[in-house]
């Protein structure tokens, strides 16, 4: 029996960009999912929107997914607005299994969605700390080979001008701007399902970007079944959330520890975020 054990399966990945920039396998730590059972129990092809947004949409419908000021979206209008995005990424702008997406937005519902559609769509998110210029912005775009960004409307002025000093951002689609515009309007003209794609276990999902603090910003990848992990390791034994408990988050969604509150961890069985 091998020393360690993590799910791997066949790759959705059309573009192979990620793949290719990993570590060689040599380098990794080891990890061994054979631990828990819930772990253990990972298939070898899952995309982690199937299992955090759409089982919890067929499981509570009705409850409470995600709260904010004047707001409440369940988990099946979370999983409609995920499903109507991710169909404008694929059908309208293009978007393949493997590709990057920008995400830059504060924490607000919208950004969950987005997130969301870009699971289910197979591609990579890239989500970027709403306090980063245009050199910041430009550098992480260029490092991961990010041709589109979903941008909150308040923040579009420096991913603009990111655009004009990167050699891949060519496009961007914002959100939460005025009335029947923007990335809602595009969602609009889509009410069907979205089947997500059936990525591996280990297909690249997520690269978030170091603060550079010490040096250029690094690139960090993880797979689907990391983002599964969290809420397997973490919620499930830690915060041990219950069908009444709300979750309230302050700290920037798009920082890994940010993460885990906003999207995997509200979608623990029997557990909603404020």
């Amino acid at each position: 029996m091998p020393e360690t054990w993590a799910p791997t399966g066949r790759s959705a990945h059309e573009d192979r960009f990620a793949a290719e920039h990993l570590p060689p396998a040599t380098a990794w730590p080891q990890i061994d999912y054979r631990g828990l059972p819930e772990l253990a129990a990972y298939p070898a092809q899952m995309n982690c929107a199937s299992e955090l947004l759409d089982r919890q949409a067929a499981r509570f419908p009705d409850r409470p997914a995600i709260r904010a000021p004047g707001l409440c979206w369940s988990y099946a209008e979370l999983r409609r607005k995920a499903d109507a995005i991710a169909h404008v990424l694929r059908d309208d702008l293009g978007v393949r299994p493997g590709n990057r997406v920008m995400l830059r937005s504060p924490n607000n519902p919208m950004a969950v969605a987005c997130w969301f559609a870009v699971m289910k769509a197979g591609a990579i998110a890239v989500a970027t700390m709403p306090l980063l210029r245009a050199r910041e912005l430009s550098y992480i775009a260029d490092t991961a080979e990010v041709a589109l960004a979903l941008c909150d409307a308040r923040l579009e002025e420096e991913l603009n001008a990111a655009a004009g000093q990167s050699q891949y951002l060519s496009r961007m689609v914002c959100f939460n701007g005025d009335a029947g515009t923007g990335l809602e309007a595009m969602a609009a003209a889509h009410d069907a399902p979205f089947d997500s794609v059936d990525t591996a276990a280990d297909d690249v999902c997520l690269i978030a970007f170091t603060s550079g603090t010490t040096g250029p910003p690094k690139g960090c990848m993880h797979f689907h079944r990391d983002v599964l992990a969290i809420c397997d390791t973490f919620s499930r034994y830690v915060l041990r959330p219950g069908p009444t408990i709300s979750l309230p988050e302050r700290r920037p969604w798009p920082s890994p520890s940010g993460l885990a509150p906003w999207s995997p961890s509200p979608c623990t069985p029997g557990h909603r975020p404020c």
